[in-house]
């Protein structure tokens, strides 16, 4: 098996609900005093990490250990995307949506379009699609990257960030067989904001109450050193009313500070009572707000153990209990960069980054943990996380110790995703892994699906639902 690592970026994704569950998936209208948890439906995978923490894990059970393969076992059906596809699908209200890419030539020229899919869940059916013409961004490293953002959907409303750099507000329900989706409102950052984008946008929203937050992909010129920010004032986080599409407020943190793009997306935890957003930002600190006013709680050097200061960023942090855990990375391509894995203490203010890191596993320093482009997966006191050049490890949550590490043989992109016992994974060969989760290495199963490729597995009402670079299966349990 290769280990070469295919550009991708990790697309941290989003979410999904039906009506009825809105207000409970969301605690869209709790008091703002709420210590209640922000939790996703049971059966749905409403956004990257299913629910607002971000913690990847669900209750579904009787999941399929062995898929695929030449018979295609237990892959219920499966679904033409585009030629590149870096998000990761969503399941809400009987429907799945991707994001992904279309490409062509127009005369001379190469023409990259950003897709919107949607999908009927229970047969794979195409319903509808989003379509629309993407620039090519300076630095942009792929540009057949067309929708990189994973949706977010909040009753009959969905959220995304197009591949133009537009936060976009569209209905769920398209006319079947068309391009024909109404959209809401929109808010171009580039425009309207004055944000600058050398990549593809990659942040997915999160929606908490009346507020959308995604980070803007604002970056900086990075061919020169130091890095070049045309623009520090523009801001690198936002929060918008979900209803009109206008910015409640922004931040600006990074400033002229920024050495690139942040690769990840924000989350949101209850801690001690009081919620607290948390964006990476790209100049290696990772901030936590109040959702409702923008007011900033504390903040984090993510390379503050850095003995020369490296490109990597940090990525999707995840809340559990009082703690945020955050990885940084986010090299495209096979990077000798090491990377970092942290658990910190969220109980503090200010600036806490000499005060509040609980453990921390470093690469630079120890060879422990290398470069990564995943979020983690938590559950029963052992965090699980997986390295870019191909290492799935399994980390004691209270003390940072390795429980264990385990070879892939192969590269991967994607993250970790816990369900039914088991551990799924899917490198850059098209392989999924089915580990036991638990304190003892246990590889239940290899498995190989035709033209797959790397991303997060998405779970929901029974099934994984894994995506390749230009196919989206879905995969059940079958009795034949």
């Amino acid at each position: 098996m290769r280990r070469v690592l295919p550009i991708l970026l990790l697309a941290v994704s989003s979410c999904v609900s039906s009506p009825a569950d809105e207000r409970h998936l969301y605690n869209l209208n709790a008091p703002a005093d709420t210590s209640g948890p922000v939790l996703a439906s049971a059966h749905e995978w409403p956004m990257a990490g299913r629910s607002p923490d971000r913690n990847a894990v669900s209750g579904e059970m009787g999941l399929p250990v062995e898929f695929g393969g030449p018979e295609g076992k237990n892959i219920v059906w499966s679904a033409e995307l585009g030629d590149d596809t870096y998000g990761t699908p969503v399941i809400a209200g009987g429907r799945v949506f991707i994001g992904t890419n279309r490409r062509f030539r127009r005369g001379p020229a190469e023409i990259n379009q950003g897709v919107l899919l949607c999908f009927w869940q229970r047969d794979g059916q195409p319903l509808w699609e989003a379509v629309q013409e993407k620039p090519r961004f300076p630095m942009d490293l792929c540009f057949r990257m067309g929708v990189a953002s994973t949706p977010c959907v909040v009753g009959n409303r969905l959220y995304y960030v197009s591949g133009r750099g537009e936060l976009v507000c569209s209905t769920t329900e398209g006319r079947p067989g068309t391009r024909d989706v109404e959209n809401l409102w929109m808010l171009d950052l580039r425009k309207d904001l004055g944000v600058r984008l050398y990549e593809t946008p990659l942040s997915s929203p999160l929606v908490w109450r009346s507020l959308v937050f995604i980070l803007t992909g604002h970056g900086a010129d990075w061919t020169v050193e130091p890095p070049r920010v045309d623009n520090p004032r523009a801001p690198s986080f936002i929060a918008v009313d979900r209803l009109t599409g206008k910015v409640v407020w922004q931040d600006a943190s990074p400033g002229d500070r920024l050495r690139r793009s942040s690769r990840g997306s924000p989350a949101l935890g209850v801690v001690d009572g009081v919620p607290q957003v948390a964006f990476p930002g790209g100049d290696g600190w990772l901030y936590a707000f109040e959702p409702a006013t923008g007011k900033l709680l504390w903040k984090f050097n993510c390379k503050a153990h850095e003995k020369r200061e490296s490109d990597l960023v940090p990525l999707t942090p995840v809340y559990v209990g009082h703690r945020v855990l955050v990885a940084i990375g986010g090299d495209l391509i096979p990077s000798s960069e090491a990377g970092c894995l942290r658990a910190i203490d969220a109980r503090g203010r200010g600036d806490v980054t000499r005060t509040h890191e609980v453990w921390r596993m470093a690469g630079a320093e120890t060879g422990e943990f290398g470069s990564t482009l995943s979020s983690v997966a938590v559950q029963d006191g052992l965090v699980y996380v997986a390295e870019q050049w191909g290492f799935l490890d399994c980390v004691e949550l209270e003390t940072g110790e390795r429980v264990w590490r385990h070879d892939l043989l192969a590269t991967l992109g994607g993250s970790p995703v816990v369900a039914d016992g088991k551990v799924y994974l899917q490198t850059d060969d098209g392989e999924v892994l089915v580990y036991q989760a638990g304190r003892t290495l246990k590889l239940l199963a290899r498995n190989v699906l035709s033209r797959a490729g790397t991303g997060t597995i998405a779970v929901a009402n029974g099934r994984l639902y894994v995506n390749g670079w230009t196919r989206l299966c879905a995969i059940e349990e079958t009795r034949k």
